[in-house]
């Protein structure tokens, strides 16, 4: 290998930093990105490498996969996120990833059947969690 060649980087560890990055970023526009949400991330990213470590075909799925873990980590541990900014009215309620398993994945609020951003880009406006 020439010494100023960049090193290759493996496809796996590519997708993961990469679904790491996205769900960062929507969590940072939420402004919900603290240590212990981060952890989450985390957690969903080491248990997601194993997953494509048994199942290769699966890497293009790895963001709306880490996106969904987090979701339901925060679920269970904080409550709805990321909310809606569609719907004005009624109760409050997260968005979800859409397609559950496979490419491109996206936030879509099935209430009004939109697609509101693709996983990564959720603006400030689909913030936090409802305060408890």
């Amino acid at each position: 290998m020439n010494p100023i060649d960049p090193p290759e980087i493996d496809p796996l560890e590519q997708a993961l930093h990469a679904a790491r990055a996205l769900v960062l970023a929507d969590l940072a526009a939420g402004a919900v990105a603290e240590a212990d949400v981060v952890s989450l991330v985390e957690d969903s990213v080491v248990q997601r490498r194993w997953w494509v470590e048994q199942w290769p075909e699966g890497v293009e799925y790895v963001a709306g996969l880490v996106a969904q873990d987090v979701q339901d980590a925060l679920l269970e541990r904080y409550g709805r996120w990321p909310l809606c900014p569609v719907c004005g009215a009624g109760d409050p309620h997260a968005l979800e990833v859409e397609p559950e398993l496979g490419p491109d994945p996206h936030w879509v609020c099935h209430q009004a059947g939109v697609k509101v951003a693709a996983v990564g880009t959720l603006g400030p406006a689909t913030g936090g969690m409802p305060s408890s």
